[in-house]
């Protein structure tokens, strides 16, 4: 059964422990001395109906104050699906407690009261949600039954957390009126708001989908201990962070850079076939190799980042401030560094999301740093896996967790940065012996102002099965109809004659890219929005094309659809071949794919209908079309 991890937070007050515990009453997830004891507690303190938030205030404090102060953690189901809940403290004190919580969730349930509309803290969690990369939040605006269950309101208030949350990034925003205490739209609808005819919060969690938000594509297996029972047997146990792993596959060993192949995947029922992220395995290799505990197992041609200077965002959870110098213990998976925070960039006002220049962070501060670790780190970025982005510092002397971070990338200065951008600009243009070059007869210029829009190059670029084929032929579709002069170059046409002789090696692949960025520029200088579909894994290919083109025409598309929904989809059955061993080096397979960083759209096609896509890109690339991106080279 699927299992959703979810969060709640909002301000004191606002009732969260409350839909906690009208969640697990109105689902019949508790017993019945529970439901007595809860009874007879509220009655005692002569509230004069049944105080469900008592339910998971546990704490003589809590029950004491009627507030939450630690993360309390709760299970119930449904016949869809399991939950585990994190109740939060609302309290601007217990932020580290709410990161806690918030750690490990999929989604955030972030509570408002509908008498006091979006509040400070409100703010606050929808930050610290956004921050930890939950892309998933439902905004439950509360207590409706104390403004007349007004549909005025929930709009104002809808309206102004809409707008806020548009500087986060959320890319699942949901709104839903309740009343937790007397259960309105929590997992029954309500018949006091006619109004409203979205869904219950408990169908909200039951039917939204987080799946495609975790990391299938990327193995990573890190180590956590040796299991020899005997001499015949040397198992390597630890839980699959990310991607899947299957018998007779290739794999290399991090930091030895060893390589072997997968002898068995074995659980305590026996060996099976392939295992995948999240199950907790130990996989046997065909050669004796020297692996230990924080080693990483991953696949030679997908590998993660190797670093000691590390960019992070960072939550200082300890009563004890930051100091300058001091070294702590780098934990990350299964793997442990000495450390020390080289520099702090900026604090972040999580109020109003500005900057601060300081020297050190204190209790609850959030903000960028700089840290270096005494050996070699493996890591994703956070944004790409959560699993092998995220760590603790722990202070040696007293073991306690210090501070807990979310990892950004390696440490850039702007020297190196400089390299990279002359190493990415400066292409290699190939001519042939004894030809000179003939200028344009018709200027890019001339021709865009008869066209009446600007050229630009639009690069789709997903794994295969994403739809970016169907997406760019709709899109082109579209352009074409409003009168652009449009060119489509597809990867399937274009290796029927022109790179009919290249394969899909490495150095294949970056070929048949160079040659498709070079058509694609000669088709932009005649004045026409170019679109290329191609796969296009390598990162550093694309730089490439892109380096071709004048700033803001050269337009990234990344088309974000899950291994296992391309999978599913196999319209060319090309993964069913490389899952028999037919296909060598298949991108998402066996052949890594590079996510780009900074597309600059994005696209996800679950659930969506194609016209639908194309024409959120038609809109999103207007601008640059219409009025010209950058001036003319």
């Amino acid at each position: 059964m699927d299992l959703l991890r979810f969060t709640t937070a909002g301000s004191v007050d606002d009732g969260k422990s409350t839909l906690i515990g009208r969640l697990l009453h109105d689902t019949k997830s508790i017993f019945e001395d529970q439901l007595e004891a809860v009874e007879d507690a509220s009655n005692r303190r002569g509230e004069g109906y049944v105080n469900l938030a008592l339910l998971t205030d546990g704490l003589r404090a809590e029950r004491e104050q009627n507030i939450t102060i630690d993360v309390a953690y709760r299970y119930f189901a449904t016949p869809r699906r399991k939950f585990i809940i994190a109740d939060t403290p609302g309290h601007v004190q217990y932020t580290r407690n709410m990161v806690t919580g918030a750690s490990t969730a999929e989604l955030a349930i972030v509570l408002i009261d509908a008498r006091n509309g979006v509040l400070t803290q409100s703010k606050r969690h929808g930050f610290i949600a956004s921050l930890l990369g939950i892309t998933h939040v439902l905004v439950a605006i509360n207590k409706m039954d104390l403004v007349d269950w007004s549909q005025e309101v929930f709009d104002r208030i809808t309206e102004d957390y809409a707008e806020f949350a548009q500087k986060l990034g959320v890319e699942d925003l949901t709104f839903i009126p309740i009343s937790a205490l007397k259960g309105d739209n929590v997992v029954d609808e309500s018949e006091n708001m006619p109004w409203y005819h979205g869904s219950t919060l408990l169908h909200h969690l039951d039917h939204v989908n987080v799946g495609s938000h975790r990391n299938l594509v990327d193995f990573r297996f890190p180590v956590q201990y040796v299991i020899r029972p005997d001499q015949d047997y040397r198992g390597y146990a630890g839980r699959v962070a990310s991607g899947t792993i299957r018998s007779g596959e290739e794999i290399m060993v991090l930091p030895s850079g060893q390589r072997t192949s997968i002898k068995s995947v074995d659980t305590f029922d026996g060996p099976v076939e392939e295992a995948l992220t999240g199950d907790s395995v130990a996989l046997t290799t065909a050669d004796e190799l020297d692996i230990s505990r924080g080693d990483m197992i991953v696949r030679p041609l997908n590998l993660p980042v190797v670093a000691t200077e590390i960019d992070a965002m960072l939550c200082w959870m300890s009563d004890e401030p930051m100091k300058g110098g001091t070294q702590y213990w780098f934990r990350q998976t299964t793997r442990e560094a000495k450390a020390f925070i080289s520099r702090v960039v900026y604090k972040i006002d999580v109020d109003t999301l500005h900057r601060e220049d300081v020297e050190a962070f204190g209790f609850n501060d959030i903000g960028r740093v700089q840290i270096q670790t005494a050996a070699p780190i493996f890591f994703d970025r956070y944004e790409m896996n959560r699993e092998t982005g995220s760590f603790i510092l722990i202070d040696p002397h007293t073991n306690n967790t210090v501070a807990v971070g979310m990892i950004r990338g390696t440490v850039r200065s702007a020297e190196k940065l400089a390299e990279q951008l002359h190493e990415a600009t400066t292409v290699e243009r190939k001519a042939s012996p004894d030809v000179v070059w003939e200028g344009w007869n018709v200027p890019l210029k001339v021709r865009e102002e008869k066209n009446g829009h600007a050229a630009a190059v639009v690069w789709f670029t997903g794994l295969s099965g994403s739809g970016k084929s169907s997406i760019a032929r709709e899109l082109e579709q579209m352009l074409f109809a409003e009168g652009c002069q449009t060119m489509l170059l597809d990867g399937d046409q274009v290796r029927h004659g022109l790179n009919g002789d290249l394969g899909f090696s490495p150095d294949a692949r970056k070929e048949n890219i160079r040659r498709v960025g070079e058509v694609a520029n000669l088709f932009y200088l005649q004045g026409n929005i170019v679109i290329c579909t191609f796969v296009s894994p390598f990162q550093m290919d694309r730089e490439r094309a892109r380096a071709l083109f004048p700033e803001g025409r050269f337009i990234e598309v990344f088309v974000d659809t899950p291994l296992e929904e391309c999978e599913r989809r196999d319209s060319k059955g090309l993964y069913a071949k490389a899952r028999k061993g037919e296909i060598e080096q298949m991108t998402g397979i066996s052949s890594p794919y590079e996510v780009p960083e900074n597309p600059e759209i994005r696209v996800e096609t679950v659930g969506r209908e194609v016209t639908e896509v194309a024409d959120e890109i038609r809109l999103a690339i207007h601008e640059v079309v219409r009025r010209g991106g950058a001036a003319h080279p």
